[in-house]
């Protein structure tokens, strides 16, 4: 896709990923509009698009891509160029309490966003060219023994009602593409870490408890295995993604960091024990670390092949893993200091 003056519709802007994008995107491209939607849920915050508002060429609108006619208002207000679909629920063990917000809006919503982008895009003559890029994740493959990785040809094997809503969102994307012709991408990424993230992931979740001096919980013997990808660097990706992948296509995205969530928990005790050894001198946080029954359904291990993104569309990681996690604690624990008892 060109990048001419263009409209671009973001959903989910105010969430984690979505908000760093947006703000990454509208300093590299002054010349684009931007329209961020989203429902403002406990995982969305205005304040994650406070850089945002310095930009006269950006659009906050809130509301549900659930809703039907929400959606196709915004495509009658706005000429729109191309979508960034990062809107979902996205927190598993929520999914595990109750499956129907996640049906509602990763796969309703979507669809709601499909429809009417087919039906303005085929009247204006332009939908083959107009893009929609679906924002996917690497747990849609479901889960990996100690070898081996994701590649973009892996079968779908969702664990949980998450994953399975987010698999759903893939299959529906792909089938627009081959029945009416839409030109659609997807990217699946690994976990994400970085500023801005909802307090009950994993990361901000240790860095909080452990400020706090409390039990830092981690499911089951810690054993879990997960690839950290730098939000920033997911970032670049996407953008590269939306305009120069290939129509149809889907890449996946990795960080190149794998790791068990103990060994995770301790490599953040240790940045914060460091990061605070001024003021606290009652122990290590590795002390607070706690066992806690694992979760339903608990994926083993996810790890991305990512060679296609990289010899397709030059793409790689830039943040070191260390340099990446040692920003994020302290951007965490300068936005939490005063939990510090």
């Amino acid at each position: 896709m060109n990048k001419e003056k263009k409209t671009i519709l973001v959903t989910g802007g105010a969430g984690f990923i979505g908000s760093n994008f947006v703000t990454y995107f509208l300093r590299k491209y002054p010349s684009y509009e931007v329209v961020t939607i989203d429902k403002l849920t406990y995982a969305g915050s205005l304040e994650n698009l406070t850089e945002a508002r310095e930009f006269e060429n950006h659009h906050f609108i809130q509301g549900d891509i659930a809703d039907e006619k929400f959606v196709k208002k915004i495509f009658s207000t706005y000429d729109i160029h191309g979508i960034i679909h990062f809107a979902a629920e996205s927190h598993v063990d929520k999914s595990i309490d109750n499956a129907r917000p996640f049906i509602m809006t990763n796969v309703l919503g979507t669809v709601n966003l499909l429809e009417a982008a087919r039906h303005d895009w085929d009247e204006k003559g332009e939908l083959t060219d107009r893009r929609f890029h679906h924002i996917s994740t690497d747990e849609v493959y479901g889960s990996l023994p100690e070898t081996g990785k994701f590649t973009e040809s892996t079968p779908y094997d969702p664990r949980n009602p998450y994953s399975a809503s987010k698999a759903s969102a893939n299959l529906l994307v792909n089938s627009y593409q081959n029945t009416y012709g839409m030109n659609t991408v997807i990217s699946s990424s690994s976990n994400n870490y970085g500023p801005r993230q909802h307090e009950e992931k994993l990361i901000p979740t240790i860095i909080r408890k452990a400020l706090e001096k409390s039990a830092i919980p981690i499911y089951g013997d810690g054993k879990n295995v997960r690839d950290w990808l730098y939000v920033g660097d997911h970032c670049r990706a996407l953008d590269m993604v939306f305009h120069y992948g290939k129509r149809g296509e889907s890449y996946n995205i990795g960080g190149g960091n794998e790791q068990t969530n103990i060994d995770l928990a301790t490599i953040i005790c240790d940045h914060l024990d460091e990061r605070l050894s001024t003021n606290v001198n009652t122990g290590s946080c590795r002390d607070l670390i706690t066992f806690v029954k694992d979760r339903p359904g608990h994926d083993l291990r996810y790890a991305v092949d990512d060679t296609k993104i990289r010899q397709s569309l030059g793409w790689y990681p830039e943040k070191k893993f260390e340099d990446g996690l040692r920003e994020t604690v302290d951007w965490y624990v300068k936005k939490w200091q005063p939990l510090a008892r």
